[in-house]
């Protein structure tokens, strides 16, 4: 294909080779060649993008992975977004297969919502269009006021179950916490398998006891809020109107770890959207050995992999860990052989080829479910 007619253009706005790899895979299905554009760190840490070609009237997509240095992918793909913008690019979208911030989608006491704050970023820098991956919580699409396709890594996570996983029909789809049973069932539903929840102290951190519904935190007893003895605590530790009293909050405990379904002789695969500090996961698969699982299996979209993750997992129960290949981390499958990559880079590039001809996205989403 001919880029100077065919009326769209591919940047990568990564400025480590590292994380370039998906961008030309992505470009190489397509049949076009990489934009040119540099982008580079200052002595200062401070970005530069020049982009070296004409991008008048183009409909642009910037590839965006990001790596471990998060902050530093995020001012990338913003000033590489505003340079097309002032650039009179038609259109900009971004394909940022693991959206960064996204676990911070929630109020957290006197905190923020991180993710919003992003998303109002990439509007006011020019963005027209995000091209995502399995959101953290689908919810986020909200936070946008531009079209969001939030793409479905499952099919092809499925596809390894099936043909990479031996005697996967003895398997049985594993939620290391009930919030994540949902996706779990969907799993199980389409393999035709049995499912099995996990609950008690392995379960998500992300619980509701951080969510602004216990602030402000109680004061302890003798103390004020001024700090100073004798003054009246103000209005909102006392009861509204005399004679009434609201009901004792009671403190939530995690009971014993327990798992909800047998995995006794089973293959257990345990599925998830992300997977960073790993030891959750740890812990859930030295809980499933003891029920007498004899092979543990990690799904999970998006392998951050975070600290010191390859080395607990070679160390642990997990006999393999499959993730896709939205963020790069080529470092930690050299540190640990049992982290397993899934290409995604296909449905990626259909899905900008549909966009910039206008063609409809359902065929992407096809027997995708709403839980997944």
């Amino acid at each position: 294909m001919n880029i100077s007619k065919s009326g769209y253009r591919v940047f990568s706005a990564n400025s480590t080779t590292a994380c370039t790899e998906l961008a030309k895979k992505i470009t190489e299905r397509l049949g076009v060649d990489l934009g040119k554009s540099v982008v580079y760190q200052e002595s200062n840490r401070e970005t530069r993008v020049d982009v070296k070609e004409s991008v008048r009237g183009q409909d642009i997509f910037i590839i965006q992975t990001i790596p471990r240095d998060v902050n530093t992918a995020i001012m990338e793909l913003l000033v590489m977004a505003y340079a097309l913008k002032t650039n009179c690019a038609k259109n900009i979208i971004g394909v940022i297969p693991y959206f960064p911030y996204s676990k911070q989608c929630k109020m957290r006491k006197r905190g923020s919502i991180v993710c919003k704050l992003l998303a109002s970023m990439l509007a006011k820098a020019g963005l027209t269009h995000i091209i995502t991956m399995d959101l953290h919580q689908k919810e986020i699409q909200g936070f946008f006021s531009f079209p969001v396709d939030n793409l479905r890594a499952s099919p092809f996570l499925l596809q390894y179950i099936q043909e990479e996983i031996p005697d996967y029909r003895n398997a049985i789809i594993v939620a290391k916490s009930p919030s994540a049973a949902k996706r779990a069932q969907s799993y199980a539903e389409r393999l035709r398998l049995g499912l099995a929840v996990m609950h008690g102290e392995a379960q998500c951190s992300e619980s509701d006891m951080a969510d602004g519904r216990h602030s402000p935190p109680p004061m302890s007893s003798g103390r004020t809020t001024s700090g100073h003895p004798g003054l009246e605590l103000p209005w909102r530790h006392q009861p509204s109107f005399p004679g009434i009293e609201l009901p004792i909050m009671m403190a939530k405990e995690k009971p014993p770890i327990t798992v909800v379904g047998d995995v006794g002789g089973r293959i257990a695969i345990i599925v998830d959207d992300i997977i960073d500090d790993v030891e959750d996961f740890v812990a859930a698969a030295e809980i499933l050995k003891e029920r007498g699982a004899y092979k543990i299996y990690i799904m999970a979209t998006h392998g951050l992999l975070s600290a010191e993750a390859p080395r607990l997992i070679e160390e642990s129960a997990i006999d393999e860990v499959v993730v896709t290949n939205t963020v790069p981390h080529e470092v930690q499958k050299l540190q640990c052989p049992k982290i397993k990559t899934v290409d995604v880079s296909m449905i990626l590039a259909e899905a900008i080829r549909r966009i910039h001809n206008g063609e409809s996205m359902a065929y992407l989403f096809r027997n995708i479910t709403v839980d997944d």
